[in-house]
């Protein structure tokens, strides 16, 4: 039997994977995929005000929900220019997942939705 936490590693590693793809396909500058790859770990600052608002903030941007809502309502509206941007955060999200890092619990910073790190 697959175990959960193996399952979303996998999944992690094909949104990783698939937004690099695309990423390559729209010919947009691998110097900015380099410099913001791990611009959505800045929300971790969250928990300088508390653990409540610490796990909310990290969260907020290390969810699919976010980054998945931007992609289609900048691709209904045409604004295909911006998309290199949401591609980086995918691709982020889905680092963190195939690394096994999961969602914040308002606990620790260390206790996830995949495991405790």
């Amino acid at each position: 039997m697959l175990k959960p936490k193996l399952l979303l590693q996998v999944e992690g590693a094909a949104v990783l994977i698939t937004a690099a793809i695309i990423y390559h396909q729209l010919h947009a500058s691998w110097g900015w995929f380099a410099l913001l790859f791990l611009a959505p770990d800045l929300f971790m600052f969250g928990y300088l005000a508390g653990k409540k608002i610490g796990a909310t903030a990290y969260n907020l941007v290390h969810t699919y929900t976010l980054p998945l809502i931007a992609l289609s309502v900048l691709w209904i509206d045409g604004q295909n220019s911006w998309l290199w941007l949401v591609l980086i955060w995918l691709a982020h999200i889905g680092m963190d997942r195939m690394f096994g890092y999961g969602l914040k619990y308002e606990t620790a910073f260390k206790d996830t939705h995949l495991q405790r790190v």
